[in-house]
């Protein structure tokens, strides 16, 4: 795995994830005020952010036809747009639900897309950073279906549907994924016994190989801050659709804020 290096330059590094733009299990009206807080936010931290870096599922669902890309979230992609302009570095980290984002958003914004876990060293500090989903070898349903999401035939084949009914299918798929998610267990406990333990178990196994000071995912949805010993900590960053949360690096230590 290559190593980025990242200078602050007395600015900070700022992490997010699961923001879910266009959630189609949420009105309209809804997503207009989630991303113009978000819009907000983003321009409330521009002065003092030396790099910004989105942990994946920023988007509900996210696919380039050739000429096409799904409407909606313009004011969220200007202020990106105004990110990378004025010279800072925003690293977007495909997810779940916008993995079939190819490079628009590099040709367009500017972002730097990455589509796998990444290690980067910020001011002497080794971070391991990735959506977080994936990880857990014995969940071969979702295994399966992240292979077909990773498909490239299947991705050209995908390509053919007329965007209407490309975008539709997908967005129905991610409400009713959601709603059987709200049904089962509560969040807080789902998100623990399904995942948390998982990714824990994850980084543990990275750092039988390699020393990190942070492992930071998201996926979740759950606002976490565990130590693992020898001061390396796992943080996922939550979501902005209940916690508003993010994390925040000031060259000497990560703090996880939520604004909910």
């Amino acid at each position: 795995m290559n190593t980025e290096h990242v200078s602050l330059n007395g600015k900070k590094a700022y992490f997010l994830s699961d923001v879910h733009l266009g959630a189609s299990a949420l009105s309209e009206s809804v997503n207009r005020e989630r991303e113009c807080r978000l819009v907000g936010w983003l321009e409330q931290i521009r002065n003092d952010c030396a790099t910004l870096f989105l942990l994946g599922d920023i988007f509900d669902f996210w696919f380039e036809y050739k000429r096409v890309v799904p409407k909606g979230a313009v004011r969220f992609l200007a202020k990106v747009a105004e990110f990378t302009d004025q010279g800072i570095p925003v690293w977007f980290f495909t997810g779940n639900h916008d993995v079939w984002l190819f490079d628009y958003l590099q040709k367009e914004c500017g972002v730097r897309i990455l589509k796998q876990d990444a290690a980067f060293v910020i001011e002497r500090k080794k971070f391991y950073l990735g959506h977080g989903d994936g990880l857990d070898p014995h969940d071969r349903g979702y295994l399966c279906i992240r292979r077909i999401f990773h498909n490239r035939f299947l991705q050209r084949c995908f390509r053919w549907l007329h965007p209407d009914v490309g975008v539709g299918l997908a967005r129905r798929w991610s409400a009713h994924s959601r709603k059987s998610k709200q049904n089962g267990a509560c969040p807080k406990a789902s998100g623990r016994e399904n995942g948390q333990q998982e990714i824990e178990n994850y980084a543990r196994c990275i750092l039988k190989q390699e020393s990190f000071d942070y492992f930071i995912f998201g996926h979740l949805h759950l606002p976490t801050d565990i130590p693992l010993g020898g001061g390396s900590r796992y943080i996922n960053t939550g979501d902005w659709i209940t916690h508003f949360s993010y994390a925040v690096f000031d060259g000497r230590d990560v703090r996880l804020i939520t604004k909910s």
